[in-house]
């Protein structure tokens, strides 16, 4: 039973309308996540670097305009884009890299505006969230939601993300052809049902 989507869901609601930039390991799971998120009634949308400029472009271009107010995306985002305003970034997969976190959570609290950083945390990612933690030298607050608000999404999130599935792929299993920017990356999302269950990490930014 995979509880990463209804923690990241649980985040996206406690800060709806929230200009959310939401980073993940792969340009696969950008696509597959905004599926699932708007398949739940979130604006949301993906950005990567398998996509072509224009279309980066035009899904920044929604974020930036408040037609979309999360942004799905992978380091791609991190760096190098003019994105003025953003209220919250949710580490949905640790980076490996320690550096790459100081890129993703800079997106947010600028020029002197409040804001804040929130990454979901596995067993398997603890030893590079405390990589990310001796680097910056700031130990992070561990919060828990009361697993009754997460079970009482299991059942909603999971029914997203099977209509995501059978959106992405047709009878057979095989990957839809010539459909829009949101899923063409689509590949084998099993993958990104993960059995764990995650913990939050918080950092409020001043």
């Amino acid at each position: 039973m995979g509880l990463q989507e209804c923690y990241l869901v649980h985040t996206l609601t406690l800060k709806s309308g929230a200009s959310t930039m939401v980073f993940t390991r792969t340009c696969d799971a950008t696509h597959f996540l905004a599926l699932v998120l708007r398949n739940l009634g979130l604006r949301a949308i993906p950005i990567n670097g398998h996509m072509s400029q224009s279309k980066r472009l035009g899904a920044l271009n929604k974020f930036k305009a408040g037609e979309c107010n999360i942004l799905i995306c992978t380091d791609v985002a991190s760096r190098g884009l003019d994105i003025p305003s953003v209220d919250m970034v949710v580490n949905y997969d640790i980076p490996t890299n320690s550096k790459d976190y100081i890129h993703r959570v800079g997106r947010t609290a600028r020029a002197g505006r409040s804001g804040l950083a929130i990454s979901l945390v596995n067993q398997n990612e603890i030893g590079w969230f405390k990589q990310i933690e001796n680097l910056i030298g700031i130990r992070m607050s561990d919060i828990r939601p009361h697993q009754e608000e997460i079970m009482l999404l299991l059942e909603r999130v999971t029914e997203a993300k099977r209509i995501s599935q059978k959106q992405i792929k047709e009878p057979g299993g095989k990957k839809r052809k010539g459909r829009g920017d949101e899923d063409e990356e689509e590949e084998e999302i099993d993958k990104y049902m993960s059995k764990k269950d995650r913990r939050f990490k918080k950092k409020n930014k001043r």
